[in-house]
């Protein structure tokens, strides 16, 4: 989440953490693996009962939250590492470039900087006209003060977590080409600037009047909500009827209601915000961080290790036939209310 929108909401609950928490730096986590210049493994098909699994997702991690990556700071030469990646992945996926290639210059940054957008065209001639677009930032803080010895904010939960449920989802029809409406997925540089490449892509694609029919934005999905009986969180929740329709094709209680998301108006605080402004279309983000449950927020200890990626794999498999179910709808099903 953009660390300009978040600072005054995250005080008073990480003095709560710091009295029952005590950061652990993990040695264990292996390291990220390739050829040189882009050293990390590929993850090929899920190994569990659904379309991905916690090894596909741990792969993903822990290449982009490496120490390598230096914490992916917007203009970084990690960054540039991680947009590589995702491009690759893509690329291997059958997810074709949004433009003529997949990056998206940002306009609103000084240094080089990328949004990483691919999109898969829908099957049916009378739907594919109307787009779909799933989003994660994949950028995050780079390197901070340091705390014994390591300076390094991998941003594993924040954002890593959320562009490797796009970037499975997207592998997912990649592969079975199931999407009726066309699908857009975009890992968005600058948000931790101030939402800089979701802002910067609403506004062109808003130009360019694309058939844009609904934003869903995945941030921070790295640990299980506590004492929930739902799974997941949408940020303004009753801006339009997005939980009811998603919990219709997860088939379960899977999107609840967060009354922390509102108090700290997280609806406006992450890359849905921009479309929801630039299309007044339902636009919003699932998350599962709700300042209850995770400690390390913009800390040197946002690691691998301090996620749980059978959760996150347990996630992304039901998110799977939410999103094919909005796709394949005949008519929009999610309105705003």
């Amino acid at each position: 989440m953009s660390a300009i929108a978040m600072k005054k909401g995250i005080i008073f609950f990480i003095a709560a953490f710091l009295a029952t928490c005590v950061p652990a730096k993990d040695a264990g986590v292996a390291p990220a693996s390739g050829p040189d210049g882009l050293k990390a493994e590929m993850p090929d098909a899920g190994e569990g009962p659904g379309p991905t699994s916690p090894a596909a997702v741990e792969d993903i991690m822990n290449y982009l939250a490496s120490d390598e990556l230096k914490g992916r700071d917007t203009g970084s030469e990690g960054i540039e590492l991680a947009a590589q990646y995702i491009e690759e992945y893509f690329q291997r996926h059958g997810i074709a470039p949004y433009y003529p290639g997949y990056r998206d210059t940002l306009s609103n940054f000084k240094k080089p900087a990328y949004n990483v957008v691919g999109w898969l065209e829908g099957n049916d001639p009378d739907l594919k006209g109307e787009y779909i677009l799933l989003g994660a930032h994949y950028d995050h803080i780079g390197t901070i003060r340091p705390l014994n010895g390591d300076y390094i904010a991998n941003g594993a939960n924040d954002n890593a977590s959320g562009t490797t449920a796009v970037m499975e989802i997207a592998k997912h029809f990649g592969r079975k080409k199931s999407n009726k409406r066309s699908l857009i997925f975009a890992l968005f540089s600058g948000e931790e600037r101030g939402l800089l490449g979701s802002k910067h892509m609403a506004k062109n694609m808003k130009a360019s009047e694309v058939n844009l029919y609904t934003m869903l934005n995945f941030e921070m999905i790295g640990v299980p909500l506590r004492s929930k009986n739902y799974d997941l969180f949408v940020t303004g929740y009753y801006k339009s009827n997005l939980a009811e329709v998603s919990n219709k094709y997860a088939g379960e209680n899977f999107i609840g209601y967060s009354a922390t998301a509102r108090e700290y108006n997280l609806f406006q605080r992450s890359d849905n915000y921009p479309f929801y402004q630039a299309f007044g279309i339902p636009s919003h983000t699932y998350c599962t961080f709700d300042f209850t449950n995770f400690a390390y927020y913009h800390k040197v200890d946002d690691e691998v290790a301090q996620l749980d990626l059978e959760h996150m794999a347990r996630l992304i498999n039901k998110m799977i036939p939410m999103v094919e179910g909005i796709a394949n709808s005949p008519v929009q099903e999610v309105k705003m209310n």
